[in-house]
């Protein structure tokens, strides 16, 4: 019976390290990720060389696959803020939703785009807009940004499960 559940038990243990180590000791999260990993690996029973190159194959896979989609949307939303399209969309947003509901604004232009495009891309996309709406209400980045980050992960599990056949997190 233990021997079932202790993998659980195991993931368990790694996410209270994880947090220990992060808001605990406020040790840098990339340090914590790897003591943690290592951590668990050893609670699993994994032998020391097996958890570094499990390691170092996870992070190169996932870095492999979101690096291209977060370098190319960085640009994307550099050009959208730097060309002025950031301010235009929003000074847009407010005059149609007017301050009062400026959070609809965010809810519904996250939910257009997250609809359309996998979450990193809509999140690089957005962040510029997320700034300039916030700097143009004079209110913090947080407000506008919670608003759409909660409504554009909503997206990313909907619709990247039902038309894509897999989750982006």
């Amino acid at each position: 019976m233990m021997g079932e559940i202790w993998p659980l038990v195991a993931v368990v243990i790694g996410v209270i390290v994880l947090l220990i180590l992060i808001m605990g000791l406020k040790l840098n999260t990339f340090i914590a990720l790897i003591i943690t990993s290592m951590v668990t690996g050893i609670l699993l029973g994994m032998r020391l060389d097996t958890i570094v190159t499990t390691i170092e194959k996870g992070m190169g896979d996932t870095l492999g696959h979101i690096a291209i989609i977060f370098g190319l949307g960085s640009i994307l939303g550099k050009l959208l803020s730097d060309g002025g399209g950031a301010t235009r969309i929003a000074d847009t947003l407010i005059n149609v939703f007017g301050k009062k509901y400026v959070t609809w604004a965010m809810i519904i232009a996250s939910f257009i785009i997250g609809i359309s495009l996998f979450l990193e891309v809509a999140f690089v996309l957005l962040v510029p807009l997320v700034f300039t709406l916030a700097k143009r209400m004079k209110i913090s980045n947080l407000k506008v940004g919670f608003t759409y980050g909660n409504i554009d992960s909503s997206n990313a599990w909907i619709f990247t499960t039902a038309s894509r056949s897999c989750c982006h997190f």
